[in-house]
């Protein structure tokens, strides 16, 4: 993202997680981990969106942690469907940030897991912000949200997603009266609106 961006190698249960890392200009006021689409379509943690929500992280005072799932880039090991990539992101969470707050955030397959992880951790971790983002709840089982959780919690959506339909994603959301933050005539990719969904996460960060 910038000189400063640190790679790093982290031991995951499959082997080696390779990971970025951005410091923000003042100290760090936690640490968000960031997830990526779907490794078997692309997906990697140099997505436009996922870098769009590390720089709105970073730029709100929060370190960033973007990180390649399993078989991705340098990090070992195969597709696992959703399991493994949980795993990952919970090693790749308590390597990089043990304690402290926590901010979890992913894009598409991302958010399904970023979901999985915020499910698993949310009773033992002070998770002061969630961010999912393109969520794929038309092909995974994406999890509820604590309601304790809303109001930490910004769901964005294209209107036009032709991956992900938003009536899926509303259906996902309807039950658990989580609000979805809807953005007019954008696709999946969020091509030519990354500038606002940056600022829509930076709403969320500072509120």
């Amino acid at each position: 993202m910038n000189a400063q961006t640190q790679r790093l190698l982290l031991q995951g249960a499959a082997g080696p997680i390779e990971v970025l890392r951005d410091e923000p200009s003042a100290a760090a006021m936690g640490t968000a981990v960031i997830a990526h689409p779907h490794p078997l379509f692309g997906g990697t943690m140099d997505n436009k969106v996922v870098q769009t929500l590390a720089r709105a992280f970073v730029q709100a005072g929060w370190r960033s942690v973007r990180f390649n799932f399993r078989g991705v880039g340098a990090s070992a090991g195969v597709h696992d469907e959703g399991r493994g990539e949980t795993e990952d992101m919970r090693a790749v969470v308590q390597a990089v940030a043990p304690e402290g707050p926590i901010a979890l955030a992913g894009f598409s397959f991302g958010a399904f897991v970023a979901s999985r992880v915020l499910e698993g951790l949310w009773a033992g971790r002070d998770v002061r912000k969630v961010v999912l983002v393109g969520t794929a709840a038309s092909r995974f089982a994406v999890a509820t949200i604590p309601v304790e959780a809303h109001d930490r919690l910004l769901v964005v959506h294209g209107e036009q997603d032709d991956t992900v339909a938003l009536s899926a994603v509303l259906d996902w959301a309807r039950p658990q009266s989580v609000p979805v933050t809807v953005v007019p005539g954008v696709g999946h990719f969020f091509h030519g609106q990354l500038p606002l969904l940056k600022s829509l996460v930076a709403r969320h960060l500072r509120s």
